[in-house]
């Protein structure tokens, strides 16, 4: 019987092999780590080591869920607070990426601008809530701004930065040819800042989502915010954990979401 074959497996395959490996334990303790501490919360708030009434408890918390998913509006309050998170980080941060990226071609005005998107990064968005309210009304349209001005100027920042930090060597090879500066743009700035983007774009999704539930929170019917401020008005914190829980979910399948998009479209990246 001859011997058999088998076809070697290449070191790109091994080492995917292995990063999914090592994701898949990671992932594992961390399901471990978590399910023993609510486990343990359970157990403490139900023989009485700690308050279940100013901590609340798991099974609270599901008892929440099920009343609001039954006698509650808490699919639509879910929804509300996703359309206006995902509608205010796509603007926010799309109009912050373009900004930033076409300061390239004017950097003299660049640093000035930057200063600029600084100064209204540091500004508590939260003072701007009030504003926003006034100027847009109450509903929805008021949210969907903060959470779009709570993302525009990280955007931008860290757009121009990517602009600026162009491999000079590739930056020189395309002068060297006599490219025009659009062609400059279009084949080396844009996918050298893509990394950029995407990281940005994962940080902007909280951003985004505070801007929304702030939003909520000053003047809303709606979404996860209101509710979260309604129950914590009556001390009903089972209601408070089970809506921090979402928007916890709500901010890992966004950010699931986007790591997918980079993993698409920057196949050339390195993986580590």
């Amino acid at each position: 019987m001859s011997d058999a074959v088998f076809p070697a497996v290449s070191p790109q395959r091994s080492a995917r092999v292995r990063r999914l490996q090592g994701r898949a334990a990671t992932g594992a303790v961390v399901t471990l780590i978590t399910v023993a501490l609510v486990v343990l919360w359970q157990v403490a708030a139900g023989r009485a080591w700690i308050n279940g009434q100013l901590f609340g408890s798991p099974l609270g918390i599901y008892k929440a869920a099920a009343v609001g998913l039954t006698q509650g509006n808490l699919v639509t309050d879910t929804l509300t607070t996703l359309y206006e998170t995902v509608l205010g980080l796509v603007i926010g941060s799309g109009l912050g990426i373009g900004f930033g990226l076409l300061l390239w071609f004017v950097p003299r005005v660049a640093g000035v601008t930057e200063g600029f998107a600084v100064i209204l990064n540091s500004i508590p968005k939260i003072a701007l809530g009030p504003l926003i309210v006034i100027w847009f009304g109450s509903d929805m349209t008021s949210k969907v701004w903060l959470a779009g001005i709570s993302t525009f100027a990280v955007a931008m920042i860290s757009s121009c930065a990517a602009a600026k930090e162009v491999d000079r060597d590739l930056l020189n090879l395309f002068l060297s040819f006599k490219a025009k500066p659009g062609m400059i743009f279009r084949k080396l700035i844009v996918p050298g800042a893509l990394p950029w983007i995407f990281s940005t774009l994962r940080v902007n999704i909280g951003f985004a989502l505070i801007g929304a539930v702030v939003g909520e929170y000053i003047a809303s019917q709606s979404g996860l915010g209101h509710e979260v401020f309604v129950a914590g008005s009556l001390f009903d914190l089972n209601t408070v954990w089970l809506g921090i829980m979402i928007l916890t979910l709500m901010a890992t399948l966004l950010t699931g979401i986007v790591q997918l998009a980079e993993s698409r479209i920057i196949s050339w990246k390195t993986k580590r």
